[in-house]
């Protein structure tokens, strides 16, 4: 199995977080989507990550699209420690809220955190890069913190983000958090439940090598591999 993806993507992060939840190591390939390259476009002509590729297999792209493959192909077989609930209302739960941060987070917080401070760096002026955009930094950490407070609701009132059982809307969660964390823009001391829910999550030995990971001249805050806080 090969992953295509980006380091910093925080879909990729996710799909990351699944395939070690499930005892698969797929080989890495980084992508920088920016570039449009053309064996990326061949496997997934959106031109994103992440891109799933397994022999004699069509490609599977998508955060969402992987997760339903690998539950749908890997599921079962991990019984009480599947990623999807038993019961439909739970797996609707639990879909809902990946959902939620794939779709509504990555718009309003993470994707432009990641694209003003990491991929401009490494991107041309004809490709969109260049300083950081101030105010759609201030927009995303501001729309962070109301995630934040949400994600303190939801851990304060269950077990785990979904229900009782760790489901992939935590490893959604927490992938997108891990990005903003590792930028030092989540202000941990607003919500104590969303901080000691996610120090739970990334002390998982799933998450290790995500935490071994650094941008070269950007190291990460002082939080981002902690994991006492």
């Amino acid at each position: 199995m090969q992953l295509h993806h980006h380091p910093f993507c925080p879909h990729s992060r996710f799909v990351r977080l699944l395939l070690a939840e499930y005892g698969l190591e797929p080989e890495l390939v980084e992508e920088r989507v920016w570039e449009r390259r053309p064996g990326l476009l061949a496997l997934n002509p959106a031109g994103d990550t992440p891109v799933i590729v397994e022999a004699q297999a069509p490609s599977v792209p998508g955060a969402a699209i992987i997760a339903e493959y690998l539950d749908e192909t890997r599921g079962l077989a991990l019984a009480e420690r599947r990623l999807l609930p038993e019961d439909p209302l739970g797996r609707v739960e639990v879909r809902r809220l990946t959902s939620w941060f794939h779709e509504k987070m990555f718009v309003e917080c993470t994707e432009p955190l990641v694209r003003e401070r990491i991929y401009k760096r490494y991107m041309s002026r004809e490709q969109g890069g260049g300083p950081p955009d101030a105010t759609a930094l201030r927009m995303a950490r501001a729309n962070l913190r109301y995630h934040l407070k949400y994600i303190g609701w939801l851990s304060k009132a269950r077990n785990w983000l979904a229900g009782e059982r760790f489901s992939q809307a935590d490893l959604a969660a927490a992938a997108h958090l891990s990005v903003a964390d590792y930028l030092g823009d989540v202000p941990w001391d607003e919500d104590e439940n969303a901080r000691d829910w996610y120090a739970r999550v990334k002390s998982r030995p799933t998450f290790r090598q995500l935490l071994a990971e650094s941008i070269p001249g950007m190291p990460p805050s002082k939080t981002y591999a902690d994991l006492d806080f």
